[in-house]
């Protein structure tokens, strides 16, 4: 999900010490105050909470990588006091991050810091930030500050992220379903059934390669329809779902936002031109050399065991990484139909095929392509993999 900037990144440390320090005091209910009217006294009580206003912020998308799905965050204004509680901060020093984040081991925290340093960095990317101002009772938030209060204790702050079902969109979601009075009652949408890959390829799909990488790693569950909470994985869905959902209680029913408003209108953004094929062209033009290296071979009468060995290898790299992806503990990723063609067999029969024995490749090799078209009932392949298939069909015949 999205991210912040090194800036504000250096200043997470700070705003957290700041904020875990200080969070009893800010969120502290006041007691009843006295007003007076010349010479009379009435006591009047005071709820500190009427000034209170508690919203979603929904960041659209901009074309950073990592900021492609967007973002969600909660907003507490109150008077002075404007912070914004966001469960997106995460370290790329951290120790072994990739490695971590691809076996879904990634630690995300909870960070607490002014609004006037969260919104400028959405702005200067083009990003527009949606604020949906809950219709929150007092006693709710009431109970929504003490919920922040301890999830931003030290040994509460740290969770562990996951993509499609615990990151900064259904984290906000989740604690403020806790604090309501009553149950939240959703619209659930007609004819709007998508899969995670579907919801990922759409948010990818100006970033060919992006979309390429995710279909290879993502298996046979993220082709599964999703419901109406998986979907809120994504902070357009959750707003879209918060704005028409409604809170009810002993047969009354409330709107769950009372307000929309757009904090920051959508800028330009910068598009940069890539100049490497896509997906598709990268395939065409490996058939296109397969063939002319078939071509070659039908002429000479000979066989190119250097174009096997090099195919072979790429599968079986291939191979590896998905391999090592069913020890994930991504939940879309231990059940993936690729590995049907790209698995370590491929570098098991490099010898042999150097030593010229092809047959026992050749047969396995095509049950493998069987197996793999076999698949593609049940799993979405990445863009230009049927064509790569045909390319290694070709080395069959050979």
């Amino acid at each position: 999900m999205k991210h912040l900037e090194k800036k504000i990144k250096r200043s997470l440390t700070v705003a957290i010490l700041l904020t875990v320090s200080n969070i009893s005091p800010l969120f502290a209910q006041n007691d009843a105050k006295q007003v007076y009217y010349g010479s009379d006294s009435i006591e009047h009580k005071f709820d500190p909470m009427d000034s209170v206003e508690v919203s979603l912020l929904t960041c659209s998308p901009h074309e950073e990588i990592y900021s492609l799905y967007g973002h969600s965050a909660l907003r507490w204004h109150s008077g002075d006091l404007d912070m914004v509680f966001n469960w997106g901060m995460f370290s790329f020093s951290k120790p072994y991050f990739v490695l971590r984040f691809v076996f879904g081991l990634t630690d995300y925290e909870l960070g607490a810091y002014p609004f006037d340093r969260f919104w400028p960095y959405y702005q200067q990317w083009g990003s527009s930030i949606t604020e949906q101002v809950l219709n929150l009772t007092n006693d709710e938030k009431r109970k929504l500050q003490q919920a922040l209060g301890e999830n931003l204790k030290p040994e509460n702050r740290v969770y562990r992220y996951n993509f499609f079902y615990n990151n900064c969109s259904t984290k906000p979601r989740d604690v403020i379903e806790q604090c309501i009075d009553g149950k939240v009652i959703y619209q659930e949408r007609e004819d709007f059934a998508p899969t995670f890959r579907e919801m990922v390829r759409e948010c990818n799909r100006y970033h060919c390669w992006s979309q390429f990488g995710n279909d290879m790693l993502l298996g046979v569950k993220a082709d599964l329809k999703t419901t109406r909470e998986e979907q809120e994985f994504l902070p357009q869905n959750l707003m879209y779902d918060f704005a028409r959902a409604q809170i009810y209680k002993d047969g009354e029913y409330r709107k769950l936002v009372k307000e929309q408003r757009l904090l920051v209108p959508p800028g330009v953004q910068k598009f940069v031109v890539s100049l490497i094929p896509d997906p598709t062209m990268a395939a065409c033009m490996l058939l296109l050399l397969s063939l002319c290296i078939a071509l070659y071979e039908w002429r000479k009468k000979k066989i190119c065991k250097w174009w096997d060995v090099l195919l072979m290898t790429v599968q079986g790299l291939v191979g590896i990484v998905l391999t090592v992806m069913i020890f994930s503990q991504h939940p879309t990723t231990s059940l993936n139909l690729n590995l049907l063609l790209f698995n370590l067999l491929p570098l098991l029969f490099i010898p042999a095929i150097i030593k010229g024995k092809r047959s026992t490749w050749r047969k396995l090799q095509l049950a493998m392509l069987l197996l793999f078209a076999t698949g593609g009932i049940f799993q979405s392949y990445a863009e230009g993999m049927w064509i790569v298939a045909l390319c290694l069909l070709i080395r069959i015949k050979k």
